[in-house]
């Protein structure tokens, strides 16, 4: 069996004066090796799940539950605790690099600091080497140069890349995937998730991969959760939730999804 690397039990979250919870009793779990997708319309609670796995939520969200993460209750650690878990054991690629990368810092410099927050003891060429083989893997051309250059000097799809091997230098367990290729148009985005599939079969990473596109989730995902105002709808293996999904929502979030067959001029579905 597969050992289950994060384990969400009850988790709600609400944010100060909001008037109800963000996320509701949500319960899910992710194996070794598997890509957990995390479907939902803006506003359903997607985003704060992320970010409360990682322990980034303001200090006005309340949150309860359980989130274990290989067995430990990450709701109980101390910030200190917490700290030597970022970047390091789970990591995270957010939707928009050049809100997440410093534009007046080499990327190559990002990385190191990546590297050196969880491994002080690496001298400056072994730090170096640990970046250059980051941008290898992640399919950065000319590494050698690239690697002093700044994000406005990559493509879209480059600097996604860039915060990919920022999330991967440190061959975490967990990767959190946030609407990684919402940005990027369709040729771009199709490289992205390969690369994604290739890294998660490569290195048997537990993928969180979070989007409101269901199209896409297909492409990448084992087990899909379908959230709805900060509930969980419903949970299946992909391919039975792509081809007969129960619920009322998650069969609306299908039809409005366009296909290659959608009749033109026809419009697609609408949710409530």
């Amino acid at each position: 069996m597969p050992e289950a690397i994060l384990t969400v039990d009850d988790l709600s979250i609400e944010f100060a004066g909001a008037g109800r919870k963000a996320v509701s009793n949500i319960s899910f779990s992710i194996n070794e090796g598997e890509t957990l997708g995390l479907v939902g319309e803006s506003g359903s609670g997607k985003s704060a799940t992320s970010l409360a796995l990682l322990r980034l939520l303001p200090p006005a969200a309340g949150m309860t539950g359980r989130i274990a993460f290989r067995g430990r209750d990450l709701l109980t650690l101390s910030n200190e605790e917490m700290r030597r878990y970022r970047g390091k054991e789970i990591a995270m690629i957010f939707q928009e690099p050049m809100t997440a990368l410093n534009p007046a810092m080499r990327v190559g410099e990002q990385i190191a600091e990546a590297i050196r927050a969880h491994h002080p003891e690496l001298g400056r060429s072994a730090v170096r080497d640990r970046v250059i083989e980051s941008m290898r893997e992640v399919g950065i051309p000319d590494v050698e140069r690239r690697v002093r250059d700044y994000p406005h000097q990559f493509s879209g799809g480059q600097r996604q890349r860039i915060l990919i091997a920022m999330a991967i230098v440190n061959r975490p367990r967990l990767l959190i995937a946030d609407e990684p290729t919402t940005a990027l148009d369709v040729t771009v985005q199709a490289q992205i998730l390969a690369l994604l599939r290739r890294l998660t079969d490569e290195y048997k990473l537990a993928m969180l991969f979070i989007s409101h596109d269901l199209a896409v989730v297909s492409q990448v995902a084992d087990r899909v959760a379908v959230m709805q105002h900060g509930h969980i709808v419903e949970q299946a293996e992909a391919s039975d939730l792509f081809r007969e999904p129960k619920q009322p929502y998650s069969q609306r979030l299908l039809s409005a999804a366009p296909t290659m067959t959608t009749d033109r001029g026809k419009p697609l579905a609408a949710s409530s």
